[in-house]
């Protein structure tokens, strides 16, 4: 496939709107699934960790699956990807409704809506890249905050839905509102040059004709067959035997022929392709070693390891509380009254505001990006602490609000992950995070609502999560002082295309 340009502009910002609504329509129910884990409680009866499965799980089965989501935009296209994944969150949704217990929610809810909306944010994010060079950043940052928009309208309007239709009819109205993702990926047009080549044939294709016996084969018994009839003719003129004889030997001429070229050819052939079989397979193999080979290098860098347990440590204590966040206002014996706005839609409208402002502060070349990282992993374990002291809907609400703004930091991990490995190293070293931040995503939950099961206060379970998240920006600090580069480099030298994060440089 070969693809024009990126014009930074013109279709691509129809590919930037489009992206936008695709994540805020995909996102936002599960970002908003506190809502919905409040009414699964009282529903089925069953543990608060058991139940806080069904929003971990839609919220990290997508990056746990980011390897074949990768794999399924590469081979198939964005939009047809879009399309598919538009059928499968709006019925994961809509099948929802129906579930009779909460492991059925695990399927239905937690693995069909999160891989559709792990394939919808891969196909937005690779069509945008598609599309914008120069004005990626910002194109990039504006499809992002799709979510965030999502989870605050979404939080609201599945409230009101509960309460005017009920927790089926909640999330049948919004699996039908997830059908607009089919219209959205449908105008996902494919960045390809008019007059662009036929495509390269697969592997398959590429192989030489001489490794097809048969078609070989026959074509030799054919060729065998039209010279001995011309040689029988002209035998046949030369010699006046009598034609019985005459058949009699060419016969046997024929048949001994033939089976000696079939025999020839056949082991010919056979011996080739076995020797192309065995080359395919050491270039397979060869290329899984370079892959383990490349992930042994990027752990020796001691700021890609501590940023490896940084992300999942963070997703553990930090994604819990856009979860858990309105069971903890009711656990407070907070007044439904005092309620002026969820505290999920806090959380959402903030995380978009903290991902633009992060963005914006990640540009400037007086700003270091590992140590605002840093900071905004300090920042958030210190405000999980204080959530066990809000004991008022105003408090919950200015901690929601801090907590929001700091998970932007999302928006700023690429930069941080490029400057750590390298432009070269990013996709590999990016699938990996990614993998162990939806890891993070999938545990945080469940482990907050076992403590709460055990000691019936969600006291213990925010300190352990603050605990998590301070733990993970400590290392991260301690990885990325300046005292490791002197270290680096009077020690040996990293691989080529692999780099330590040199804190002096700004980012």
């Amino acid at each position: 496939m070969v693809f024009r340009k990126p014009p930074d502009g013109g279709w691509g910002w129809v590919i930037v709107v489009v992206s936008f609504f695709t994540q805020f329509l995909c996102y936002g129910s599960p970002l908003a699934v506190g809502v919905l884990y409040l009414e699964w409680l009282d529903a089925f009866g069953e543990g608060k960790g058991k139940t806080a499965w069904v929003g971990s799980l839609a919220n990290g089965i997508g990056l746990l699956a980011s390897p074949v989501c990768s794999i399924c935009v590469s081979s198939f296209g964005a939009r047809p990807v879009a399309i598919f994944s538009g059928f499968m969150v709006a019925g994961g949704l809509m099948m929802s409704s129906f579930a009779p217990n909460i492991y059925f929610l695990y399927i239905s809810y937690g693995i069909v809506v999160g891989l559709g909306c792990g394939l919808l944010y891969t196909a937005t994010v690779t069509i945008t890249c598609h599309y914008f060079d120069k004005r990626r950043g910002l194109a990039l940052g504006l499809i992002s905050t799709g979510s965030s928009v999502g989870l605050f309208i979404y939080a609201a309007l599945q409230r009101e839905l509960i309460d005017l239709y009920g927790l089926d009819g909640c999330l049948l109205i919004v699996g039908a509102l997830s059908l607009n993702i089919l219209a959205c990926g449908s105008l996902m047009r494919p960045l390809e040059s008019p007059d662009s080549p036929p495509p390269e044939k697969t592997c398959v294709d590429k192989v030489p004709d001489q490794y097809f016996v048969y078609h070989e084969k026959e074509k030799t018994v054919e060729e065998n067959i039209s010279i001995l009839e011309k040689g029988y003719v002209d035998e046949k003129c030369a010699n006046n035997m009598p034609d019985y004889k005459q058949d009699s030997i060419l016969n046997k001429n024929v048949l001994s022929s033939i089976n000696v070229n079939e025999k020839d050819t056949y082991k010919k052939k056979v011996v080739e392709q076995t020797n192309f079989c065995k080359q395919l397979a050491k270039r397979k193999w060869q290329l899984y070693l370079n892959y383990w080979e490349e992930t042994v290098v990027l752990f020796k860098n001691k700021v890609f390891s501590a940023l490896f347990v940084a992300i999942l440590l963070f997703d553990i204590g930090g994604f819990p509380p856009s979860l858990l966040m309105e069971d903890v206002a009711r656990s407070a014996n907070i007044n439904e009254d005092d309620y002026h706005m969820p505290l999920i839609s806090i959380i959402g409208i903030m995380t978009a505001v903290g991902k633009l402002t992060l963005g914006i502060l990640a540009d400037l070349k007086w700003v270091n990006t590992l140590y605002l990282y840093v900071i905004t992993l300090l920042m958030t374990g210190v405000a999980l602490f204080a959530i066990p002291f809000a004991k008022s809907y105003l408090t919950l609400a200015v901690l929601s609000g801090i907590l929001g703004f700091l998970t932007g930091n999302w928006s700023i991990f690429p930069y941080v992950t490029t400057k750590t490995v390298g432009i070269e190293k990013l996709t590999h070293a990016y699938g990996i995070l990614m993998f162990f931040a939806g890891l993070g995503n999938s545990l945080g939950p469940p482990i907050v609502g076992w403590f709460y099961d055990w000691t019936q206060e969600y006291d213990t379970a925010f300190y352990f999560s603050g605990f998590c998240v301070l733990l993970g920006g400590f290392l991260l600090l301690l990885a990325a002082l300046p005292c490791w580069n002197a270290c680096t480099n009077q020690s040996s030298k990293l691989p080529p295309n692999t780099y330590s994060y040199k804190v002096a440089s700004s980012a």
